[in-house]
């Protein structure tokens, strides 16, 4: 299976198992009731979503997640129809796959309030027609102009644009500034939110945590990921089940909850040679559930 930043690249072209002794149904969805709404990536269900894409919807209403964040592999409708029957909905999509005007539309469709981009420099680099991204300074602020034309665009069709990150963004550009600090610094706050993959910023070699507390109210969306101890090779980032990798989450929702947060997405990076995509989403939950 390919991971998110190989599947993420192809489409910037344009164009049940065991409950694994973590508690009860009864106990998770108790929970899910008291806190605050936990959803998930769809992209980190892929396959099992399109094998069975309304069983495996119910599952992941029967787990306690009641937020998807969509990526579009068919049609918006048909996604929204699925969405209804199963008792999910998405505040939230990535239009990579489908394109920026194309996911306005689609976004409008599902009842999504934010539109975001998961590769934005890969994006202009296609639409360009240029070299891979060096995430160079220079970049950095055409990427932070870019962004504030899509922000633009979004707030014009009734939708918030938000922006999101892999680890490359936080490449030092000079003057003790990252990638991520100057598109920070440089997007009009009120046309260009983030979405923060906490696991892809802490592979960047940064806190998750200190950024929400550095930016209230910028940062409204989230990605809680994690990854393999050990995990060396910049072009290979074995996914971690939340609790099970590097990361403590704890401070980083505590962060992230005063700073404003308004939706958080797991999302797990393959290959899910240890268990299933739905057993990790189980995993998944069962960790961050009483974090949220």
């Amino acid at each position: 299976m390919m991971n998110r930043r190989q599947f993420l690249a192809r489409s910037a072209l344009f164009g049940s198992a065991a409950w694994l002794t973590l508690g009860s149904p009864g106990k998770l969805l108790a929970a899910a009731a008291q806190g605050k709404a936990l959803g998930i990536q769809l992209y980190m269900v892929l396959d099992a979503y399109q094998h069975d894409p309304i069983g495996t919807l119910k599952t992941l209403k029967a787990i306690g997640y009641t937020e998807i964040e969509a990526i579009v592999t068919s049609t918006a409708k048909t996604l929204r129809d699925q969405l209804n029957e199963t008792g999910l909905r998405s505040p939230s999509m990535h239009f990579d796959s489908l394109g920026f005007e194309p996911g306005i539309d689609a976004a409008h469709v599902l009842g999504a309030q934010f539109i975001v981009s998961s590769m934005l420099p890969s994006i202009m680099q296609k639409e360009g027609k240029g070299a891979q991204p060096t995430y160079s300074l220079d970049e950095a602020k055409r990427t932070a102009e870019y962004a504030n034309r899509l922000g633009e665009k979004a707030k014009k069709a009734g939708l918030q644009y938000a922006y999101h990150n892999h680890h490359l963004e936080f490449t030092d550009v000079g003057g003790g500034l990252t990638f991520y600090d100057v598109l920070l610094k440089e997007t009009d706050h009120k046309l260009v939110q983030f979405e923060l993959d906490c696991g892809w910023v802490h592979a960047g070699g940064k806190n998750p945590a200190d950024y929400f507390k550095a930016n209230p109210g910028r940062i409204p969306l989230m990605h809680a990921k994690d990854f393999l101890p050990g995990a060396s090779d910049k072009n290979n980032f074995p996914g971690a089940e939340l609790g099970r990798g590097t990361l403590d989450y704890k401070p980083i929702m505590a962060a992230a909850d005063t700073s404003g947060l308004k939706h958080c997405f797991v999302e797990q990076e393959g290959p899910y040679a240890r268990m299933s995509q739905l057993d990790a989403a189980r995993v998944d939950f069962a960790y961050l559930r009483p974090l949220r």
